[in-house]
């Protein structure tokens, strides 16, 4: 499933699971060990059925467990049991999943539950968890996942619609495709065949079980306090400022794995292979907004990792901008670059009376913007252009897609499109409005270099620059004319990107563009059901290039990531598909503690 991303974090969300490490020293450093984070935005919520952000999916990734995972170190990347048993069994039809529940999980102590001690976890959970996600009335994010795809659920969401509240419907009411045969097996029946639905749904916390005891306790308040089944648990949350989690005393444990690919050993990330985890006793997530500050605590020891900020980029990188200066080199930091599977636009509100009905205005938006030159200034040449909207590192990319000149810089081409744009609109284009995340000095930058380029054709764009929280609001109510946005890949298959474009998953689903073709919804029904061949990729090309010409947005770049470690940073390695990696991470306390007395000792001299 695909995670909403902030246009200003571009080069410091390293992946999809976590984002820098900090430390501020507090009094149970001496005796504990502590992973300080950074996140750059207020989380959301922690309430796992409508987290969708990667922000909380950072933070809640720890708190919650799905079914399965994906191996820590295995690449190509590879779905596991976590919760469950085993893989589930699956009928020859491709239509019943019948899976095996782990008996022993416990939920974590909390007052909701009788003595305040935390229950089995069972089948019925699972049930209730996705239940809860079809309820109407809780408005999860997460239901386009799942609209018309189980036998009945849709059914059940009908059923909720008379029901004055979110607390007031009846969970008894039987859902034909999805039982809990008994304590420990559930079901899974399908309305139609859906490769993804373990590496995508099945794997995401969004589905993981929830205690109905917890959401009866705490109503609404449930997002602010989160009853999970993961190695971590909520400790503090002071929105704005910092989430602690520390050890679920409950959790049944797992150890380090044993396995990688090649090279995972001579890195060291097979040094504590059969170790029980998590290693850290805490977490804590301190918020910091601002680049500046970040670097700083990066460099004087206070944050093991850290992406970096483009202010920053010469002092890291050398002329030739793939190895480290001599002075990162000196500090025993290392450097870790990879693709990250995401995709970022200018995206255009297709229920807009101005854009909507008017292609020529979308198209000269899209050429006008010089999308190398957007690259270079703002993130020191580093992403790449996005030609089309599936990114590289996925199974359908195609390496001809540039070839169709969807994202070609072409400003006279533009200028004459805008003529007959403003034929269509009957007179001159209005002010435009941009949705821009974030108010700081990245943001502005961004939105400053929109406003010069399409002013070069003579178009106007004013900008509107908003906390994170406000402008998830207003994309996913449809009320931004523009935005800036973004997503990252939530597993190696495109179709979650090819969802974006489906009229079934209007906002506040994937598609925030209001993007609406009968022929491609009926092409996307067919390649849901499809499992991975040829055929498959063709269909799936051929339907990206179906969207591109339609420009619902100005696809303008794909992440290149650039991820920095301090040398007692252990057990790092990328994972973008993944959010709970952090009960793997250790830090070495007296190299980091030796680092940190001697920059001491010479601030002193």
């Amino acid at each position: 499933m695909l995670l909403s991303l902030k246009l200003s974090a571009l080069w410091l969300i390293i992946s999809a699971a976590f984002c820098g490490c900090g430390w501020h020293k507090t009094p149970h450093d001496d005796d504990e060990v502590v992973l300080h984070l950074s996140l750059i935005t207020k989380v959301q919520t922690l309430d796992s059925g409508n987290m969708r952000d990667v922000y909380g999916m950072t933070v809640g990734g720890n708190i919650y467990e799905a079914l399965y995972e994906y191996h820590y170190l295995k690449r190509p990347y590879e779905i596991i049991p976590l919760l469950a048993e085993a893989m589930p069994d699956i009928s020859e039809d491709k239509l019943t999943y019948t899976i095996r529940i782990k008996q022993g999980v416990l939920f974590q102590d909390d007052p909701c539950f009788p003595g305040g001690k935390g229950r089995h976890v069972t089948a019925h959970d699972f049930v209730y968890a996705l239940k809860r996600i079809a309820n109407v009335k809780y408005r999860s994010q997460n239901w386009p996942s799942w609209n018309d795809r189980v036998v009945g659920l849709d059914a059940f969401r009908d059923y909720t619609k008379q029901f004055p509240d979110e607390w007031a419907v009846d969970y008894s009411y039987e859902v034909e495709g999805l039982r809990a045969l008994d304590d420990y097996t559930l079901q899974i029946k399908l309305i139609r065949p859906w490769p993804q639905l373990v590496e995508s749904m099945l794997s995401d916390i969004s589905a993981a079980p929830v205690p109905h005891e917890a959401v009866d306790y705490y109503r609404a308040q449930i997002r602010n306090r989160p009853v999970g089944t993961g190695p971590y648990r909520l400790k503090a949350w002071r929105r704005g400022s910092y989430v602690e989690l520390v050890r679920n005393a409950n959790w049944r444990g797992q150890v380090y794995p044993s396995e990688g690919e090649v090279g995972d050993a001579e890195a060291g990330l097979l040094d504590d292979a059969g170790k029980p985890l998590p290693f850290a006793d805490r977490i804590i997530f301190r918020v910091i907004e601002e680049d500046h500050p970040r670097w700083l605590l990066f460099m004087r020891g206070e944050l093991d990792f850290s992406g970096i900020p483009k202010d920053n980029f010469d002092e890291a990188i050398g002329a030739g901008g793939g190895e480290l200066t001599e002075e990162m080199i000196r500090r025993n930091i290392r450097l870790e670059t990879y693709v990250d599977p995401s995709t970022f636009w200018v995206g255009f509100n297709l229920r807009d009376p101005v854009l909507g009905a008017n292609k020529p205005l979308r198209m000269a938006i899209s050429h006008a913007i010089d999308r190398q030159a957007m690259i270079d200034l703002l993130f020191n040449g580093r992403f790449e252009i996005a030609h089309g909207f599936v990114s590289p590192g996925l199974n359908s990319y195609d390496p001809d897609i540039a070839e169709y000149g969807y994202s070609r810089y072409d400003p006279v081409e533009a200028a004459d499109l805008l003529k007959e744009a403003e034929r269509i609109h009957g007179g001159p284009i209005p002010p435009l409005k941009l949705g821009m995340p974030g108010t700081d000095n990245f943001a502005r930058q961004y939105g400053q270099f929109l406003q010069k380029y399409v002013s070069r054709i003579g178009l106007r764009l004013n900008v509107d620059y908003m906390d994170w929280p406000t402008y998830l609001s207003e994309m996913n109510s449809g009320h931004l004319q523009l935005f800036a946005s973004g997503v990252s890949a939530g597993m190696p298959d495109a179709i979650d990107f090819l969802e974006l474009f489906g009229s079934k998953y209007f906002a506040p689903g994937g598609n925030k563009f209001f993007y609406s073709n009968p022929e491609y919804d009926t092409l996307l029904e067919q390649a849901q059901a499809m499992f991975d061949s040829p055929e498959r990729t063709e269909l799936y090309r051929r339907m990206e290039r179906m969207v591109m010409e339609d420009y619902p947005a100005a696809f303008t770049s794909h992440r290149v990531s650039y991820a920095l470690c301090h040398g007692w940073y252990k057990n790092y390695k990328p994972h973008v598909f993944s959010y709970n990696v952090l009960k793997y991470r250790r830090v070495d306390v007296e190299q980091r503690d030796a680092y940190r007395h001697l920059l001491t000792e010479l601030k002193r001299k």
